[in-house]
């Protein structure tokens, strides 16, 4: 594949770069560039941002808010959108319920959550995960009833991410208990997150921050209206979703910003008299990470090309192996970068004469190397662990 941008490309490169050059508030750019977290109200600032730009759902069919930006084009503006520090889009809403729905959902749901999607108005979390059903999904035991127009919903979800901000959730629940496969007894519901018997708990994760939560249903009413597709079909419906969620997890472009800062701070500290950046086996990683980044880049560009898929309303068969390789990646960058900022990467420094703790006054970029390190554990165990990727490519690319 060749990856030389044409001079439209690149013309269209430097308008996404000048677009939040000129946007972007300080405030969010420098929470993105020193890899702080964002709030809430980060998200939906940058959010509304491009929605007035026109740019809030790129890959989205025009007809219900997309670009009509081709997969080059898609990925350079993810890249620079990282490379500015921004929020990327939220994934929930853009790469997950967005897709699903314009796939499976009735014309009146498509006019009616699209829009609220894309401008951030409906904030969507995932609904999946149980405690007895990770991986292993099709063991979840959430359960619906129907009562009228109505289902009733008990159980339990765990690990939902940012259920603490959402006002709505994408949920699979269990319909039929009876049926002979699990798969097949599964139905996915929208249902709005201040609903009675909906209850919100967090769970904080060791780098320090809030982005798990359980959430208990006890009796919950959701509308059949809010069905997604058929019920007992929720499982099909749940795979197209989950290759759009494995497909955007690569995130090519924030690894090329961290390998970029980390040879930055490598050049600003000495290690026996010279520059680390200098030091060959610095070099030398720095440079095996550059080669599998290019050839993640490859094939993330071979899959946006390829919207077969995408037509025939499947999952993408490439899903699984950027999920495996992006996620390995992301961990591999932000491990280097805590060996480079060495100490100045813990935050605080015991203080046992004074019985407290005291800033150690490291660097800024460095502070928040550690936990950035820390929270990316879970990438290769979030959005089906990479273990259960590999029995996924087994069994639909090598046909085992």
């Amino acid at each position: 594949m060749d990856l030389r941008y044409s001079d439209e490309e690149i013309a269209f490169r430097e308008e996404v770069r000048e677009f939040f050059r000129t946007t972007l508030p300080n405030d969010i750019r420098r929470k993105g560039i020193l890899g702080q977290r964002f709030n809430r109200d980060d998200i939906v600032r940058a959010t509304l941002l491009r929605h007035e730009r026109g740019w809030a759902t790129p890959s989205w069919p025009v007809e219900w808010g997309g670009t009509g930006w081709n997969a080059v084009k898609q990925y350079i503006f993810k890249e620079e959108t990282y490379i500015a520090g921004a929020p990327e889009p939220l994934g929930f809403n853009v790469n997950m319920i967005g897709p699903v729905i314009i796939a499976f959902g009735t014309e009146e749901q498509k006019k009616h959550f699209l829009p609220k999607i894309a401008r951030l108005d409906y904030w969507f979390c995932q609904g999946f995960s149980e405690p007895g059903a990770g991986s292993d999904l099709a063991s979840l035991r959430t359960q619906a009833v129907r009562d009228g127009d109505h289902y009733v919903v008990n159980g339990q979800k765990i690990w939902t991410t940012l259920a603490h901000f959402a006002n709505w959730c994408f949920l699979l629940v269990r319909t039929d208990p009876t049926a002979k496969k699990r798969q097949q007894g599964i139905t996915y519901l929208l249902v709005e997150m201040n609903t009675p018997g909906i209850t919100v708990r967090p769970i904080i994760t060791i780098d320090g921050h809030h982005e798990f939560n359980e959430v208990f249903f006890d009796n919950v009413r959701i509308p059949v209206a809010n069905r997604i597709g058929e019920e007992n079909k929720g499982w099909d419906y749940a795979k197209y979703l989950l290759g759009h969620e494995r497909g955007g997890v690569a995130r090519v472009g924030l690894c090329k910003l961290r390998l970029q800062r980390t040879k930055e701070f490598a050049s600003r500290i000495n290690v026996d008299g010279r520059p680390l950046s200098e030091n060959q086996s610095f070099r030398e990683r720095i440079t095996a990470l550059e080669i599998d980044l290019k050839a993640l880049e490859m094939l993330q560009l071979r899959a946006l090309s390829d919207t077969s898929h995408a037509r025939a309303g499947k999952p993408d068969p490439m899903a699984p192996i950027l999920k495996i390789r992006g996620s390995e990646l992301q961990q591999a960058t932000t491990e280097l970068q805590t060996e480079v900022a060495g100490y100045a990467a813990m935050e605080f420094d015991a203080d046992f004469v004074g019985g407290g703790a005291k800033p150690l006054g490291g660097e800024d970029w460095a502070l928040t190397v550690a936990p950035n390190q820390y929270w990316l554990r879970h990438t290769t165990i979030s959005a089906g662990t990479n273990e259960i990727q590999r029995n996924v490519l087994a069994k639909s690319v090598l046909e085992l």
